[in-house]
This record gives structure tokens, C-alpha cells and sequence, in this order.
């Protein structure tokens, strides 16, 4: 069976941007950047959510 899709490749990926973008960083952007994608995660959720209903 051919594989068309690799999850665990596709996890390696998004890990290696997520490094390169907190490269240059330092801890208190890092904190920074993980508090804005935290809340826009969230809003993301609220909006699908809402949207279920």
C-alpha cells in the first residue's frame, strides 16, 4: 500500500518553521509569540464552535 500522506513527516515540518521563526528570538518575544497563537487558537475554536451549532 502507497502511502499519500505522511502525519508524522507533516508534524517534523511544521516543528522545523515553528524553530526557524523562534531562531532569532529571544525567551520574552518567544513568550510573546506562544500568548498570540494561544489566543488565536482559542478565537479560532470559539468560531468553529459557534458555527457547529
Amino acid at each position: 500500500m502507497k502511502k499519500t500522506f505522511d502525519c508524522v513527516a507533516m508534524k517534523h515540518q511544521g516543528a522545523e518553521k515553528v524553530q526557524a521563526m523562534l531562531a532569532g528570538m529571544t525567551l520574552d518575544e518567544q513568550v510573546a509569540y506562544w500568548e498570540r497563537r494561544g489566543k488565536e487558537v482559542r478565537k479560532r475554536q470559539a468560531t468553529l464552535r459557534a458555527h457547529r451549532k
